[in-house]
């Protein structure tokens, strides 16, 4: 249910599976694999489609290989010094990550959840504030990225908006397939951030299941 989802992303179960625990103890876990993903946001006050609807922010996710959506980023190697080493090692493969930009630290994490099934895995999810100038960079900056067309489908920004017809725009986005628990996270962050009110996020969330 869309309503249980949204509640409990970022509580006590994220959906599929997932927990939520904290950052540290899922660093005291043994035998877990950790992945770690971020959702890259910019302010966006000025631009409006079709002159008339306001976009306020520009939210990044990208088209996997496997035909579903999902925030960049992936599993941490053993080599990786920290959780955001690995990261930032994720981002520079699929979307060309530049080290001019400010990187990211411990305290861009906002959520961590583990599941023990189908394999014993934690995945860390990040936000990370960018200009709008430098999230269009990375929009282009992703194409000739070493996972471009192999990994990475190419990079969607999220509409925000809800069309009105209740369906058209984060409606629709939602009705997509999502890998892992994705969804839930993008709801998360969209709520905790700010992007999105919350009782719009929730109208959203509902009238995604009818579009799906």
């Amino acid at each position: 249910m869309a309503e249980q989802e949204f509640v409990e992303s970022g509580k006590k179960d994220g959906g599929g599976g997932f927990k939520t625990i904290t950052r540290q103890e899922s660093l005291e876990l043994q035998g877990y694999k950790h992945a770690c993903h971020v959702l890259l946001h910019a302010p966006d006050p000025d631009s409006k489609l079709f002159g008339r609807i306001p976009l306020r922010h520009a939210v990044l996710m990208m088209m996997r290989f496997d035909g579903r959506l999902g925030f960049p980023g992936g599993f941490v190697d053993p080599e990786d010094v920290t959780l955001e080493d690995g990261l930032t090692r994720e981002l520079s493969e699929e979307v060309g990550w530049s080290e001019d930009l400010s990187p990211i630290t411990e305290e861009d994490h906002l959520s961590c959840q583990v599941r023990d099934h189908p394999q014993r895995m934690v995945t860390h999810f990040y936000a990370k504030q960018l200009t709008l100038k430098e999230l269009t960079g990375i929009e282009v900056a992703a194409t000739h990225a070493k996972e471009h067309g192999l990994e990475v489908m190419g990079m969607v920004r999220v509409p925000l908006f809800t069309m009105r017809d209740g369906a058209g725009g984060l409606p629709a986005f939602l009705g997509n397939r999502f890998i892992g628990n994705s969804r839930s996270q993008l709801l998360y962050g969209l709520r905790v951030l700010k992007l999105v009110r919350e009782d719009k996020l929730w109208e959203a969330a509902r009238a995604s299941q009818e579009v799906r």
